[in-house]
């Protein structure tokens, strides 16, 4: 679909199918996991430095995986609609992103809600770890699928609409046919609507997230 399936036949016509796909697509995905790392870390280095490295993960994981399973869901459901391969694709992607994500957003939460805990990821991890053991990296694991697998099943299903009903009822073109320009404002105009579908969804569980981190707040300062 889209990028996925034009970089898959440029595999294809330079380097003979098989070897030349899987060399062309793994470049792709590459490419589109450090798309996602400078596009998410960028926004957050100068409002907070310590969600940088999560941050950067996260997006890192999430595009790239993204268009990876994308690919993948394409290939073995033909049939389906294009809303289903979104959904599976950008859930399959969130969910693995979180499992690294859920560490660092432990020590975040503690850190931000916490004065006195610690002062940033270093210090942060061995008082996590000392104070409640490994499982206090997971705690919030649960809350966190609930307030990211949304966000990101509809941000990236409302981007893929919102990108084809933009070439095809406003511009009225193809992609291909497109200026750099008008490829560029299509692009952030998709994702600033599906961005703000997403947090209007995922903001309830945000809530919920902080809150469950916050519940052990006086027993880890009295141990401090």
């Amino acid at each position: 679909m889209g990028d996925a399936e034009a970089a898959s036949r440029a595999g294809g016509e330079g380097g003979g199918g098989g070897r030349g796909d899987e060399g062309v697509l793994a470049e792709y995905y590459a490419l589109c996991a450090g798309g996602g790392m400078l596009a998410a870390g960028a926004t957050h280095l100068a409002i907070t430095p310590l969600d940088v490295l999560k941050v950067n993960m996260q997006g890192g994981c999430r595009f790239g995986l993204y268009e990876y399973f994308k690919k993948r869901y394409s290939d073995m459901l033909v049939d389906s609609n294009k809303s289903t391969i979104y959904f599976l694709s950008s859930a399959s992607a969130q969910i693995i992103a979180d499992v690294g994500l859920c560490p660092f957003e432990s020590v975040k939460v503690r850190v931000q809600t916490q004065p006195m805990f610690a002062k940033g990821l270093v210090d942060g991890f061995p008082r996590v770890y000392a104070t409640e053991g490994l499982s206090g990296f997971y705690r919030g694991l649960l809350p966190l699928w609930g307030r990211n697998l949304p966000f990101s099943m509809l941000m990236f299903s409302s981007f893929e609409h919102t990108v084809d009903f933009l070439y095809q009822k406003v511009i009225q073109k193809k992609k291909e046919d497109c200026s750099t320009i008008q490829q560029l404002g299509a692009t952030c105009l998709a994702g600033y609507i599906s961005g703000a579908v997403g947090t209007v969804v995922s903001n309830p569980a945000d809530n919920i997230v902080s809150s469950l981190y916050n519940k052990k707040k006086l027993k880890i300062s009295y141990m401090l």
